[in-house]
């Protein structure tokens, strides 16, 4: 049986920047130099894939549902049809409620959901304030600094969308929403903004239909809700769990530095 030692040369396995092949005959000790150098490998090399979730979820779907309907909304308050309006301001609502209860009784939380959801709110939010200052039910100084304060903030979540998406970044998977890459996580005077604003749009869209005056509500509600607007904003810029990135949290889960 032939050896190791027999063989004259190994020209396909060692390295000719360790050895002359021609000149140094392998031995058992250049052997194990060449497993321990070589670049294959009995075991199929791991790659670490990107995280998916399933962003088809019934939440939000009703989610998505209340952002096209949006447009609608815009064009009954344009048109003066208060009734349509109000009907499509009551399904918003329900739907507001209705994912995010579908969503903690079924498991059915996203990434996509918790900036998918304030997003919804903000489309429906900037709809009304649109329109019912351009039907002068609104005054422009209340407009401008709740649009200016939403715009600011949009321009952030697609500041930390880029620093947060796992790399490659292109262009296809930015905008892919199956790739989570950080939670939004608002704080609680955004909450009560958010809250307060609606219920001063609510309000505003459906007093032509009642048969009492609202001026002087309305008018203390659009002093609280330009308060609690600035407020938010400055709560963001100090704010350090805004929101939180996908890859920290999974580390912190599994106890990993």
């Amino acid at each position: 049986m032939p050896t190791l030692s027999s063989i004259p040369y190994l020209p396909c396995l060692i390295p000719r920047t360790t050895f002359n092949c021609r000149t140094i005959p392998p031995t058992p000790a250049h052997a194990s130099i060449i497993l321990s150098q070589s670049n294959f490998s009995t075991e199929n090399p791991r790659r670490k894939l990107a995280l998916r979730e399933n962003i088809y979820t019934l939440p939000n779907l009703l989610t998505a549902s209340r952002i096209v309907a949006c447009p609608a909304i815009g064009w009954s308050v344009l048109q003066g049809q208060f009734d349509l309006a109000t009907s499509l301001l009551v399904y918003a609502g329900l739907t507001d409620l209705a994912d995010g209860w579908i969503a903690r009784r079924f498991k059915m939380n996203s990434v996509l959901g918790t900036i998918l959801d304030p997003a919804a709110d903000k489309a429906l939010m900037t709809t009304l304030t649109v329109t019912l200052t351009m039907k002068g039910m609104l005054p422009i100084p209340l407009a401008v600094l709740i649009l200016g304060r939403d715009v600011l903030l949009s321009l952030s979540a697609l500041y930390i969308r880029y620093t947060s998406l796992p790399p490659p970044k292109t262009f296809s998977r930015y905008w892919d929403f199956g790739i989570p890459s950080a939670e939004v996580h608002p704080t609680g005077i955004s909450k009560v903004n958010t809250g307060l604003q609606l219920l001063l749009m609510g309000t505003t869209t459906i007093s032509p239909l009642l048969p009492w005056a609202l001026d002087v509500p309305l008018t203390g509600l659009q002093w609280i809700v330009a308060t609690t607007t600035i407020w938010s904003g400055i709560s963001y810029v100090f704010a350090k769990d805004g929101y939180q990135i996908v890859a920290e949290q999974q580390n912190k889960d599994k106890g990993t530095p």
